[in-house]
């Protein structure tokens, strides 16, 4: 068996049981498993490696570093492949152009001069439809892992939707450090349920990764963003 080979039969195999772990929580939780989209978060990863999580039938990848992600989503194109990209990391204004070339999704949009520099980026692509932007929400207060804090939610939130550029998709979160996850996302839970009586097409809940994906179902998650488990640990030097 050569080498891209048996990388596909590991990744298929990862894939199988991230599924399986997908499906039992929304059972557990009485949810169709089709209401939770898997994210593979391929960050470090080479779009070889997302070439065959697509032929594998995932359909929605996640990055977080633009210096990355532009050049791999290019790879992908250019081999006739097209998902949905997500972009996940704490973004920068100034790559808010970059990221729009090739983001669908951009689930960390934290401030109302992100959401300016994202809507210009938008409008001046051209897109075919607006950019859809989750709101990232920190649920521990640390502004040093992004996310909007206390009001801010609901000024953001308005900025984007009133954007001529963006769609307002919903909510990302991260779940705290030390945290039991369930108690985090029984918050954004209650946030996301008040988000949707003034936004009602915001309906995305994006929280959950390997370690905790099954308490964010439990809690309403309908994108989870899958990482370790479904492509093994990553180089620490990155």
């Amino acid at each position: 068996m050569g080498t891209d080979e048996k990388r596909r039969a590991e990744l298929a195999a990862n894939l199988q049981q991230v599924r399986e772990r997908i499906a039992q929580a929304c059972d557990a939780a009485g949810r169709r498993p089709d209401s939770v989209t898997l994210t593979a978060v391929t960050k470090t990863y080479p779009a070889s490696d997302v070439l065959l999580l697509a032929g594998l039938g995932v359909t929605d990848v996640g990055e977080n570093r633009d210096q990355d992600a532009s050049g791999k989503a290019a790879e992908v194109r250019a081999a006739g492949v097209r998902l949905r990209w997500h972009f996940v990391g704490q973004l920068q204004r100034n790559k808010a152009k970059s990221v729009c070339a090739y983001a669908d999704v951009v689930e960390s949009a934290d401030s109302l001069r992100l959401v300016t520099a994202l809507d210009r980026a938008a409008l001046a692509a051209a897109r075919d439809e607006p950019l859809e932007v989750l709101v990232q929400v920190s649920l521990d207060g640390d502004p040093a892992r992004g996310g909007v804090i206390g009001d801010d939610l609901w000024r953001v939130s308005d900025a984007v939707a009133s954007s001529d550029g963006l769609r307002l998709g919903g909510l990302m979160a991260v779940a705290p450090l030390g945290e039991d996850p369930g108690r985090a996302f029984a918050r954004l839970a209650e946030l996301a349920g008040q988000l949707v009586a003034t936004h009602p097409g915001a309906t995305t809940v994006s929280a959950g990764m390997s370690g905790d994906l099954e308490a964010a179902i439990r809690h309403g998650a309908t994108h989870v963003r899958i990482g370790t488990s479904l492509l093994g640990m990553r180089n620490s030097l990155r």
